[in-house]
């Protein structure tokens, strides 16, 4: 399939694979008809109903492969028809979709706009569905159709269309399975580097070894999450002076040379070392190896709404948010990165993140040696 076009940000998931399964292959039936493993079937006749990127976006990545004839867009302004935006262009407005799927011999409508709370035709596409028309999600099909997963077209709206809110008892099981036995072995295996680890933080600065802070858990619930310490005792106290020097937005803070961190404070950091001792979290079953990322309570408040089913799942120790930007990954990026990981759950995705975590942890090892040496 030649590329096309795109200016949407995606997370390729041509990068996780195990063999020849992609480890974000998920199980979303977009099209009655469809054999597994492979891509959707779409009927001859393809109406867009939107006019956004994902829109434009999805159109090119379906003529490309021309497998159907999509017969043009449909946008909520009257004045928009008759517009070109690839080829074909715009041939009505939402009211009229029931009229353009007649008129166009229309059998199959997929749905790609931005905000479906506000503009959705609901009665027409019901209309339509009782017609015997496929009515499909733009994002799934996006995603089903060139591998990649959409980010930034990513709505409230479109959650109503998720199927990676559902979870098979055995898939819990085998999850919490794979967290417990993962991280015991790990606290057993690990107890040389935390004895190292805890003798250099009580040489290098006065205070305790260990940091622990309250975070937002499962259901709503708090919990103290635990860290090696890397900053001063009084860094807490010491916000407020540094506010000003602030890199990230809202409550969050982020500073690129923060003063608070220790000597061996930044070396475990740069590392990832400093989160080693949430093993106890993943084991005590408040946190999970692989998960969404977990927020202090003000965070959290200041999220929008979009983001409170981020409660109904275990946070993780890593997840897509870190392996892939790390810390200088936007946050409303990082999560909607959290939101793709719950859509498309696997036991093998749980694998693919902790080996990529382990690889950025190696790579970032292999540069502070370089720079010693």
């Amino acid at each position: 399939m030649s590329a096309a076009p795109t200016q949407m940000r995606t997370t390729e998931v041509e990068h996780m694979k195990f063999g020849d399964e992609s480890m974000l292959a998920s199980s979303l039936s977009l099209s009655p008809v469809r054999a597994p493993g492979r891509r959707p079937r779409f009927k001859k006749r393809l109406l867009i109903l939107g006019t956004g990127q994902l829109a434009v976006d999805l159109c090119h990545v379906i003529m490309s492969q021309k497998r159907c004839k999509v017969v043009g867009f449909l946008d909520g302004k009257a004045e928009r028809v008759g517009e070109r935006l690839v080829n074909p262009g715009i041939i009505g407005t939402y009211d009229q979709l029931v009229q353009s799927v007649e008129q166009h011999h229309v059998d199959t409508i997929v749905v790609c706009l931005e905000d479906r709370r506000a503009i959705l035709p609901v009665q027409p596409l019901l209309d339509c569905k009782a017609m015997g028309l496929d009515i499909l999600d733009g994002h799934h099909l996006f995603e089903e159709t060139c591998g990649r997963l959409s980010i930034d077209s990513l709505r409230p709206s479109a959650l109503i269309f998720s199927t990676g809110f559902r979870r098979r008892l055995t898939s819990l099981v085998s999850k919490r399975l794979f967290d417990v036995v993962v991280s015991a072995v790990g606290l057993v295996a690990l107890i040389p580097l935390f004895v190292l680890i805890a003798a250099l933080i009580r040489v290098d600065s006065p205070g305790p070894v260990f940091y622990r802070q309250v975070r937002v858990g499962l259901r709503g619930r708090p919990f103290l999450i635990w860290k090696f310490r890397s900053m001063v005792v009084d860094a807490e106290d010491r916000l407020e002076e540094l506010a000003t020097r602030n890199e990230a937005n809202g409550p969050y803070f982020k500073m690129a040379d923060d003063p608070r961190v220790t000597r061996i404070g930044r070396w475990l950091r740069k590392l990832s070392l400093d989160e080693l001792p949430q093993l106890f979290n993943v084991l005590l079953g408040h946190m999970s190896l692989v998960g969404p990322r977990p927020f202090l309570a003000t965070e959290l408040a200041a999220q929008p709404d979009l983001f409170t089913w981020r409660l109904d799942f275990l946070p993780g120790m890593t997840g897509l948010w870190q392996v892939t930007g790390r810390s200088w990954l936007p946050v409303e990026e990082g999560l909607r990165m959290d939101l793709a990981y719950v859509e498309h759950w696997s036991l093998l995705l749980d694998v693919s993140i902790i080996a990529r975590t382990i690889g950025v942890v190696l790579e970032k090892n292999g540069e502070i040696v370089a720079m010693a040496a």
